[in-house]
């Protein structure tokens, strides 16, 4: 009973509200002009196909299952890509917080980092004026989580994917390293993978962050709309693009 609340809840609120105008709107035209009700209807219906976990989870799987995570990690720096940071707001030992995914890759290699004892490197800037610089904040964190100051450098300059490669394999070669272990979310990896050779570095995949369970189940709340799903798919879409962009333009 609880999911058939949920399934109904989810087309009073929206996104799944949108769905339910847009088909009242398609019935209302059917009665006067049914090819503008059938176009209507086709766009309503990827609309809805768009907010569903199970279109969600199925594009942004497809990113995360391109490289396995490996077993054995062979490399002479670990390189963790930033993914969005606060400014302002309250840490334990200061200001300024990494975002969700980045958070995660900060955490995974920080016990990458204890198994291996490979020195980090993190990249990222402040991509927007009220956001925290990546690297500045995720120093301060990794010293909280216990790792030596001199084991960690940051590039705290870059806006991008492609800035991150760019300045990584810079700073990469002012330092001596020549085999990079890349920490990224999985559905970031395959476009940083590709950005990363195009700067001429031979990176070890070593994706985390996942956001599809695998393997994947079938429910109904599969089928319902989400604002969540909503955001997953708009960011396969945004990796499917960028990585396209980044292998016709290297």
């Amino acid at each position: 009973m609880i999911y058939f609340i949920k399934f109904v809840y989810s087309f009073l609120l929206p996104p799944g509200l949108f769905v339910v105008l847009l088909l009242g709107m398609v019935i209302w035209l059917w009665k006067s002009s049914r090819r503008p009700a059938l176009v209507l209807l086709a766009v309503t219906l990827l609309l809805y196909l768009s907010m569903t976990p199970l279109v969600s989870d199925l594009l942004i799987g497809s990113l995360e299952r391109k490289y396995p995570q490996p077993s054995a990690v062979e490399g002479d720096v670990i390189v963790i890509l930033g993914g969005g940071a606060t400014s302002g707001t309250p840490d334990l030992d200061g200001e300024g917080n990494m975002s969700g995914p980045a958070a995660n890759r900060l955490l995974a290699a920080a016990r990458l980092y204890r198994q291996t004892g490979l020195p980090i490197i993190f990249s990222g800037g402040q991509v927007f004026a009220d956001s925290g610089n990546e690297a500045d904040i995720a120093r301060r964190q990794l010293i909280g989580l216990g790792i030596p100051g001199d084991d960690i450098l940051k590039e705290n300059s870059s806006l991008n994917t492609e800035q991150n490669a760019v300045n990584t394999a810079e700073l990469m070669r002012e330092h001596g390293f020549s085999r990079p272990v890349l920490v990224t979310s999985g559905f970031h990896m395959p476009r940083s993978m590709v950005q990363f050779r195009n700067a001429g570095l031979k990176p070890l995949a070593f994706p985390v962050d996942f956001q599809a369970s695998r393997p994947m189940s079938f429910y109904i709340s599969k089928f319902t709309p989400s604002a969540g799903a909503v955001s997953t798919t708009g960011l396969a879409l945004k990796e499917y693009l960028g990585l396209l962009a980044a292998k016709i333009t290297p």
